[in-house]
């Protein structure tokens, strides 16, 4: 469990395929943004999962998107079940082939993105939140 309010980078971590990440916390209630980005280090990012209350001109919005050297198209979730001094959970599944997430309060959004390579050992979290990070195997 790692408890923290501002941000965090681990590297050297082992997730891989047949493993879940839950990322569960609280969102702080002047929280503009959040991010979570997990992949092989700050330029390859398998995932980027960004919600967005007030980001420029996004408003109630995840976006997502990924980090090969430089970043992709954004893919932007209009359902967001996130609130400001609210309590969140994500779960992000790791195989072969993609990573998916979904926010387990709401049981209804799933965003899946592929990427080369299925062990991932760099996570970075950051902005206001309290946060909670666990694995485990899923098969």
């Amino acid at each position: 469990m790692i408890f923290f309010n501002i941000a965090l980078t681990v590297t050297d971590l082992r997730f891989y395929a047949g493993q879940e990440l839950t990322v569960s916390g609280k969102v702080k209630s002047g929280c503009d943004y959040f991010s979570i980005n997990i992949g092989h280090d700050v330029n390859n990012i398998a995932l980027h999962f960004n919600p967005r209350f007030k980001y420029n001109k996004d408003r109630n919005v995840i976006v997502c998107n990924s980090n090969r050297g430089g970043w992709g198209s954004e893919q932007k979730e209009k359902v967001f079940p996130f609130q400001r001094d609210g309590d969140f959970r994500v779960i992000v599944y790791c195989t072969k082939y993609s990573l998916s997430g979904r926010d387990s309060f709401s049981r209804g959004l799933w965003i899946i993105f592929s990427f080369t390579g299925f062990l991932f050992d760099f996570i970075h979290v950051r902005n206001d939140y309290i946060l909670y990070v666990f694995f485990s195997d899923f098969f």
